[in-house]
């Protein structure tokens, strides 16, 4: 599926912000040393994004 075509910069920002945020805040953080650990990694984190993390658009309250 490519992303490129005209109009789709509008689709990628949020998933660009939101592997911004994974990067930033849980994998330069760790050092994560099998694919199955990361795995896991992800899955904590991203329970922790839909639950508990603070975020600006709802001022920074949690969802």
């Amino acid at each position: 599926i490519s992303m490129d075509g005209k109009g789709r910069w509008v689709d990628n920002v949020f998933v660009e912000r939101l592997w911004r945020s994974v990067k930033y805040e849980d994998i330069y953080l760790r050092a994560y040393e099998t694919p199955a650990v990361l795995r896991t990694g992800f899955t904590h984190y991203f329970q922790f994004y839909n639950a508990q993390r603070r975020h600006q658009t709802l001022n920074r309250q949690t969802p």
